[in-house]
């Protein structure tokens, strides 16, 4: 898909973003950085404080009491749009999130409504796509690339989905390194092994975090009926790791079967499937009563990138003190490792 942007898709959410928070059209918190090390693999934990006080995707009262929830994707709000893609005859649009605590967090949306829940189509794909390469297009001198964009899809309540109109999501992975005074963090879906899991699958894992995960690699020029098949078989995979029997997954629209995360850089697409938005981290009493839900840590797709946000000074103290609590919090919000012949030949 070309985006058909007058000017390259760094610059012009470099530059939206820029205006749109100085004139106070979204909110930005800032976080502080720790780089913890579960089963080795470089993981960020971000403290948030602001993250408390962020709205969630559950229906307000009013919206309850009429049956009809705001919907922030139906007229997007012209401060924070970007542009919709492609130019004739737009199936999606861009748009700022609201509420980063990453700059130049940006959302790609579909114009006419689309269930989150539902499996995703061709068009949102190639469109995520397009803006994953797009975003990488400026080279270094030595040919490697200047800019990567993480994309990443939360389907499902248990995912961390908070609305319901269908929207992928990008944070630049610059961005993300900023604070690493170590130096050492990338995202975790670039720890995926170049080699498949077994000659018995094609599926590649990361198997010393202790939730299933299953990765494919995107050829160099993919179309989109090709990112397609690579994101049902990731699909499938996760749904049988989650317990759906086969029989359920003939169907490549509609429903999906589980609730999962997605994510995909321009040459890997990695999925996880979710049973749970949120694990538990131990924190005293008095935390308990100066903030809302403290203990209870909720995670998105951005668990895929190797980052874990926490609202609460006695989580961030928790997950740091403790070497063994982040392996745990991953292993409360996804299923087991399955055997990988279980997932052979979806």
């Amino acid at each position: 898909m070309n985006l058909g942007l007058t000017e390259s898709l760094p610059a012009l959410v470099a530059k939206r973003f820029t205006a749109a928070k100085d004139a106070g059209h979204l909110i930005f918190s800032q976080t502080h950085l720790e780089i913890l090390r579960p089963g080795g693999v470089p993981y960020q934990l971000r403290y948030c404080p602001a993250l408390a006080n962020k709205p969630t995707g559950k229906p307000k009262p009013d919206e309850a009491s009429t049956g009809k929830r705001f919907d922030p994707f139906e007229n997007p709000s012209p401060d924070l749009l970007i542009a919709h893609i492609p130019k004739e005859n737009p199936t999606h649009f861009l748009v700022l999130n609201k509420f980063p605590v990453i700059p130049n967090h940006f959302i790609l949306a579909t114009t006419a409504w689309e269930e989150q829940t539902d499996i995703l189509n061709k068009e949102d794909l190639a469109a995520a796509y397009a803006c994953v390469r797009a975003w990488g297009e400026e080279k270094k001198p030595d040919g490697t690339r200047s800019r990567r964009l993480f994309a990443f899809f939360n389907s499902g309540y248990e995912s961390g989905a908070s609305q319901p109109h269908r929207h992928l999501q990008f944070i630049p992975v610059e961005a993300m390194s900023e604070d690493d005074e170590t130096g050492s963090w990338k995202p975790l879906i670039d720890a995926v092994p170049s080699e498949p899991a077994s000659s018995e699958s094609e599926f590649r894992r990361i198997t010393n975090i202790p939730l299933a995960n299953f990765a494919l690699t995107i050829p160099p020029d993919s179309s989109a009926e090709k990112l397609h098949e690579i994101y049902l078989s990731l699909y499938k995979a996760a749904a049988v790791a989650a317990g759906v029997p086969r029989s359920q997954l003939h169907s490549s629209t509609g429903p999906a079967a589980v609730s999962y995360n997605l994510a995909m850089t321009e040459s890997t697409m990695m999925i996880c499937p979710r049973r749970s938005v949120s694990a538990v981290v131990s924190v005293d009493d008095a935390t308990r009563k100066d903030v809302e839900q403290a203990g209870v840590v909720e995670l998105n797709g951005t668990l895929l990138a190797g980052t874990l946000m926490v609202k609460a000074q006695a989580e961030w103290d928790e997950l740091r003190r403790r070497s063994t609590c982040l392996q745990k919090v991953l292993a409360a919000v996804g299923y087991p490792h399955p055997d990988i012949k279980e997932v052979a030949l979806l």
